[in-house]
């Protein structure tokens, strides 16, 4: 079965633009060279900026919030603001140059909200799920660059379907549980809650593959220069769902000792 996605974060559509379809944008180009083509290094310094301007955002939060701002308002505001412009990017990613540096504000706010209810619980777990998803990464693009993970079509399917079917899962167990007395598996911290876990690490760990190999054949397919924002902005999205969950499994780690 071949699974699909409509989301351009989740498969290669977005990236499978041709020079010709390239051409026919140059006319809704403003400040953005649409002649220019997307490279390796420009993708790497978009990142960086990306990553800049998040960490940036969310220690700002997180030094108000522990000066006596309520978590809950950035960490709400920067969930909504941010998942909206990445609706959009999916759909307009050529705006993307525009996009993805307030994706990575927005996105800064919620993080910095999470981080500080999560370290406020349970102090030192912000150190620790940022350094266990730094690692991730590198063991990932390591993986990767040295060919010791190929991404296939098939485990582009398999990565996207497992996606889904999670997205599905915190979606439906939300709603049962906001108008229900619904208590979804994954609280708590019993040991199928962390089994669940871990098996949301490794499937958004996946991902990472997927983000590397879309950058990868983006460059090769010499798609315009604005795809090194989106690339750079599917990558943080990765990033930041992987923090988040290395972050609900130390704590329901450190609730169990």
């Amino acid at each position: 079965m071949d699974f699909k996605s409509k989301n351009p974060f989740l498969n290669n559509k977005s990236f499978s633009t041709t020079t010709a379809s390239r051409n026919e944008e140059v006319h809704h180009a403003t400040l953005i060279d649409y002649n220019q083509d997307m490279t390796l290094s420009g993708t790497i310094n978009k990142t960086l900026i990306l990553f800049l301007l998040l960490t940036g955002s969310s220690l700002v939060i997180w030094w108000m919030i522990f000066n006596g701002m309520n978590a809950i308002v950035p960490a709400i505001a920067g969930a909504i603001i941010g998942l909206i412009l990445v609706v959009i990017a999916s759909f307009k990613p050529q705006y993307s140059p525009y996009l993805a540096p307030a994706y990575a504000l927005f996105e800064g706010l919620f993080i910095g909200g999470v981080s500080a209810i999560f370290e406020t619980r349970y102090p030192g777990i912000v150190i620790q799920a940022v350094g266990a998803t730094f690692v991730t990464f590198a063991v990932c693009l390591g993986l990767y660059k040295f060919k010791i993970v190929q991404v296939t079509e098939q485990f582009k399917s398999v990565v996207v379907a497992a996606t889904l079917a999670i997205a599905t899962y915190y979606l439906i167990s939300w709603l049962f549980s906001m108008f229900t007395s619904f208590v979804p598996v994954h609280y708590g911290n019993s040991m199928m809650s962390i089994g669940i876990s871990i098996f949301v690490i490794v499937v958004a760990a996946l991902n990472l593959f997927l983000d590397f190999d879309r950058i990868e054949k983006g460059v090769e397919q010499k798609m315009p220069k604005y795809m090194e924002w989106f690339g750079a902005m599917g990558l943080m999205i990765t990033l930041v769902w992987l923090y988040i969950e290395f972050l609900r499994l130390l704590s329901k780690l450190s609730s169990r000792k």
